[in-house]
């Protein structure tokens, strides 16, 4: 297996922890071994982006899509890189995002929710146990 995701000029990656939590940016200058300058434009409409800063790498998730830009590029140049690039897309399309999407959805179930999807449950599983019939018995173990 080889290492494909590099930390890197124009790198795109999700910060983990923090105020900007499930956000995403792009690294627009490596500071030293341990930070990065960041930025993110919204990938969302009316949400709020990542604002220019200073994050630890710890605190970075490198995603695999990279944009194209110059070192220390300018906020202008910066979204319009990651418009060409369809970087909103691309993450509101991905395994990462949705599983995140669906962790916020479970965490905002009700008492009352969690009991009616588990009622839910209870009656795809008896369906699914009637459709497929009794288990044979195993002759084998008698």
């Amino acid at each position: 297996m080889v290492f494909e995701r590099y930390v890197e000029v124009g790198r795109v990656a999700l910060v983990s922890c923090g105020p900007y939590k499930g956000k995403v940016c792009a690294i627009i200058d490596v500071i030293d071994q341990n930070r990065a300058l960041v930025e993110g434009p919204s990938t969302k409409q009316g949400e709020e982006g990542v604002p220019r800063q200073a994050i630890r790498f710890k605190l970075l998730q490198l995603l695999p899509y990279k944009i194209k830009i110059a070192h220390t590029t300018r906020s202008k140049a910066l979204k319009s890189a990651w418009d060409k690039e369809s970087i909103s897309t691309k993450w509101t399309t991905s395994i990462v995002c949705q599983k995140l999407d669906a962790r916020k959805r479970r965490q905002l179930l009700t008492d009352f929710d969690r009991f009616k999807l588990m009622k839910t449950k209870q009656r795809r599983q008896r369906l699914i146990r009637l459709c497929m019939g009794p288990k044979p018995k195993d002759k084998a173990n008698k």
